[in-house]
């Protein structure tokens, strides 16, 4: 203990027991004097921030009584507050009836008119013939057989045209003038007929006279055969004349070769002219029916492309053709009351289910929604709007809408 520090200091009290230094240093940590800690709030404040749009959430979805209440309390409507409502309560059919059909049947489609838009294109063997004149706008109203747009061809077509013609007045000129010499030819072969019968008789009275002779003595044999050669070279005049007028005779004038041949060359340059008209056809794209320009693809100096000149279509009746999911289709019918909107226009267009398709295809109008399901199967169902909405909707051609059928509404066979 001698080397231990047990000195008492002067102020200790009486009594008091002095540990040495080394005892007190080894105390331990644990019953020494720590500071006390704080609270700070601040650290709850995440905790608020999660709360708050958990709870705003798990109150829209569920919407317990209390909350309800309220809404009732102040007269407000859940998602009243946007015009796109996220909140809106849905009407759930009553218990023990699951199967309850809702009102409407929902789909996406597009405006068209009743009758199917024609695009128009240059005629067959138009070549690389370009638009040279333009005779239309959009919107105009055109009858059929108007000329619509005129080619850069016209011009070589009407030269054939002008050639053909020609060609043709020749082949008449031709045809007249043959005519004219056959009957020419006819007359000659029938005066020449007639001269040869009049050698013959003078050749027969020649030889009967000299046969007389012959028989008295009074001329010569070698005489007598002269008269008769004279006598048959005019018999065989005669037959080669008769033979040629019976030709003309039998077969009349427009039956002679050189007639016919001069016809069917008029006839071949008539077919030729013919040809040529209908080849001037292929400068004009005209209007196959009466309607209206809905919209042009070229203009003047283009070449029409594989969309054609412009699309020609009757705007007076125009329907809706809408995609309905297959499994919506059998609450379907004819007759039933559709409502088509848009944002296009103001208002709603009216109208009656025209016409159920057969055929399930692909889904060809999608909605904006980015998760919209683009490969839905669908059927097409036309819908024929009211006079009133065809003129709305004669001026949205293709336009996308939405259409709400009425399958509670009474339905016609």
């Amino acid at each position: 203990m001698a080397d231990t520090d047990t000195k008492k200091p002067a102020d200790a009290p009486a009594g008091e027991i002095i540990l040495p230094l080394e005892v007190i240093d080894r105390a331990p940590d644990a019953d020494r004097k720590r500071p006390r800690r704080r609270f700070r709030p601040i650290f709850l404040l995440p905790l608020v921030l999660l709360l708050i749009p958990t709870g705003g959430v798990l109150g829209m979805y569920f919407q317990p009584t209390g909350l309800q209440r309220f809404f009732q309390t102040f007269g407000l409507t859940p998602g009243g507050g946007t015009e796109t409502p996220i909140a809106i309560a849905v009407e759930r059919p009553p218990e023990g009836d699951a199967a309850a059909p809702v009102p409407m049947v929902v789909g996406l489609g597009r405006l068209v008119p009743q009758t199917d838009i024609r695009t128009l294109a240059p005629p067959f063997g138009a070549g690389d013939a370009r638009i040279a004149e333009l005779n239309v706008r959009e919107g105009d109203q055109v009858a059929s057989g108007d000329v619509l747009a005129v080619l850069d061809n016209r011009g070589a077509l009407e030269q054939a045209v002008a050639t053909a013609r020609a060609n043709v007045e020749v082949r008449t000129a031709t045809l007249a003038q043959t005519r004219r010499n056959t009957e020419s030819a006819a007359a000659e072969a029938e005066a020449g007929l007639q001269k040869a019968q009049a050698a013959l008789t003078n050749a027969q009275a020649e030889f009967d006279r000299y046969q007389t002779l012959f028989e008295r003595g009074i001329v010569t044999r070698a005489a007598l055969d002269q008269r008769r050669s004279t006598l048959d070279q005019a018999t065989q005049e005669v037959e080669r004349a008769a033979a040629t007028a019976s030709r003309y005779e039998r077969n009349g004038t427009d039956d002679q070769v050189d007639v016919t041949v001069a016809k069917r060359n008029l006839d071949a340059a008539l077919a030729d002219l013919e040809r040529a008209r209908a080849d001037l056809e292929k400068a004009f794209i005209r209007a196959p029916a009466d309607g209206t320009v809905i919209a042009i693809h070229v203009r003047e100096g283009e070449k029409p492309g594989t969309s054609g000149v412009l699309d020609l279509g009757d705007i007076s009746a125009m329907t809706a053709e809408v995609e309905i999911y297959q499994s919506d289709i059998r609450r379907v019918s004819l007759g039933q009351s559709v409502i088509v909107t848009a944002d296009a226009f103001e208002g709603e267009l009216t109208g009656t289910v025209a016409d159920i398709g057969l055929e399930v295809g692909r889904q060809t109008i999608v909605g904006d929604d980015p998760a919209a399901n683009t490969d839905a199967r669908v059927i097409t169902v036309n819908v024929d709007l009211d006079e009133e909405s065809s003129q709305i909707a004669a001026r949205f051609i293709n336009l996308e809408v939405l259409a709400r059928i009425e399958t509670d509404a009474r339905a016609t066979p």
